[in-house]
């Protein structure tokens, strides 16, 4: 008998190892950011509990020649939702809060949505992205909020306090948005009486010893080991961090061996147990019945034959990725700072290495979705297009839109405040795609000529923030 298990044992061994792939094969992978004076990424690969391989490639700061490391700490981006659902079950656990209260009950000055009932809006809603509520990143850029300036809760849940519609009526569709995960972040302030960086801190952080994470609030925090992120910028690069103290859908700072001891948590149930992790990984479902891919922060799909669980993060020059294989007790994390990288095809590479034997055929590495061609230019003559000039307002927003004619083309001249002050005096050429349609950079207007033909009013939709009305003053 003894004999026998050490046979079995040795087998598992050895299939184990001849799974192990060369450090120069997974090192190829990242040899784009092995160049001299380049940002890079820290690699983490788990197996059963333990880290089986981890390097670092590149600068974590660039000005002073700092090299990455392992235990470099990365802004995480939307890789944090996890962290804030988790947070959310904790609290139920607690008995706190209940998936099915309406949100109000915790954000009063939220004005009530339309709808058959009322256009109730549930925490569950918010943890699945089917709230139909505004993007509030998206609604800082058609604001003329600069994305790279410093903003705090009162910030975004000021603007989110304007939004008077939905995208759609709440259960109805999925529609990934950040408005949602920070909405939690103030549920848990208000539900626990502590924010959420002190109440990860204390019933996540702490108790699985990830020494080096936090949720970072204060964009004056100093954060040791803190890799900086850039952009590109011609042939060099230039600083690209998140001045944001609003929590919740982003925030948490971390590293790859922290992550470990998160990931092994949803084998081990150290942190809220069994009950807890099912629910964290259940999906969700539309009111019409369909099941989702997006649990609560995670995302669920297979990849040749395996499941997979997994959550990217992008905010500033940061990315990253952490990507499990539950029924392998396998994952990879991959923290970047540098913009232009994609931590999501490195983590999905570096796992093929070690799990070819176990992958099948199909599922070929993901590609970025196609971009439909934009609708070709219209020509529209001069006294058309001096049909739409003017100041127009937005009650959602809180700014007006000021459309001039440029060089024969509508522009977008500039965005003032409710007082009439520049937010952005740069003007911006809207091209024309239709007779009363203009797009640029993801915005589209649509003029609703009244029934006389003037032109008083238009909707801009931009992504994830939809049927945004402007009315000429």
């Amino acid at each position: 008998m003894i004999g026998r298990l050490f046979l079995v044992a040795s087998t598992l061994s050895l299939a184990a190892l001849a799974q192990t792939p060369s450090p120069a094969s997974i090192d190829a992978l990242f040899a784009p950011l092995t160049k001299s004076g380049s940002p890079g990424c820290a690699l983490g690969v788990y197996r059963d509990g333990k880290i089986v391989y981890s390097k670092a490639y590149g600068l974590a700061n660039v000005e002073l020649q700092v090299p990455i490391t392992p235990a470099s700490v990365f802004d995480i981006g939307s890789t944090s939702k996890q962290f804030t659902a988790a947070s959310i079950l904790l609290l139920e656990k607690e008995g706190k809060l209940r998936l099915d209260d309406d949100i109000h009950k915790y954000l009063p000055e939220l004005p009530e949505y339309p709808g058959p009932n009322g256009g109730k809006v549930t925490i569950l809603n918010l943890l699945n992205h089917t709230s139909g509520i505004r993007d509030y990143l998206t609604l800082f850029i058609m604001a003329g909020i600069p994305i790279d300036s410093v903003t705090t809760d009162d910030t975004a849940l000021a603007i989110l306090s304007r939004q008077k519609a939905l995208n759609f009526a709440p259960g109805s569709e999925f529609l990934y948005s950040n408005s949602g995960y920070f909405l939690l972040s103030i549920i848990v302030k208000r539900a626990s009486g502590q924010n959420l960086r002190d109440y990860a801190q204390k019933h996540i952080f702490d108790p699985l010893e990830m020494t080096h994470t936090q949720y970072r609030n204060d964009h004056r925090a100093l954060i040791p080991h803190r890799a900086l992120a850039y952009s590109t910028s011609g042939d060099g690069f230039r600083l690209n961090v998140s001045y944001f103290e609003q929590l919740g859908d982003g925030g948490v700072h971390t590293s790859v061996e922290d992550l470990l001891k998160w990931d092994e948590n949803f084998y081990t149930a150290r942190i809220g147990g069994k009950e807890f992790l099912a629910e964290m990984l259940e999906p969700g479902k539309l009111s019409n019945g369909k099941t989702l891919e997006y649990a609560k922060g995670l995302g669920h799909r297979t990849y040749k034959g395996l499941a997979v669980v997994e959550h990217a993060g992008s905010w500033g020059g940061y990315r990253a990725e952490l990507l499990r294989f539950p029924e392998q007790h396998f994952s990879v994390a991959c923290l970047c700072n540098l913009g232009s990288t994609n931590p999501s095809r490195f983590a999905i590479q570096t796992a093929e290495l070690f799990l070819k034997d176990q992958m099948k055929a199909g599922n070929p590495p993901a590609t970025p979705p196609s971009v439909p061609a934009p609708a070709p230019a219209a020509s529209l003559d001069s006294a058309t297009l001096a049909s739409y000039t003017g100041d127009y307002a937005s009650d959602d927003l809180g700014v007006v839109y000021r459309l001039s004619v440029i060089d024969g083309k509508l522009a977008l001249a500039a965005i003032l405040d409710a007082g009439g002050f520049p937010r952005i005096a740069v003007p911006t050429t809207l091209r024309a795609t239709g007779r009363d349609q203009f797009s640029v950079n993801g915005l589209t207007l649509e003029f609703m000529p009244a029934s006389n033909g003037a032109i008083t009013t238009f909707r801009a939709e931009s992504g994830r923030s939809n049927g945004i009305v402007f009315k000429k003053r």
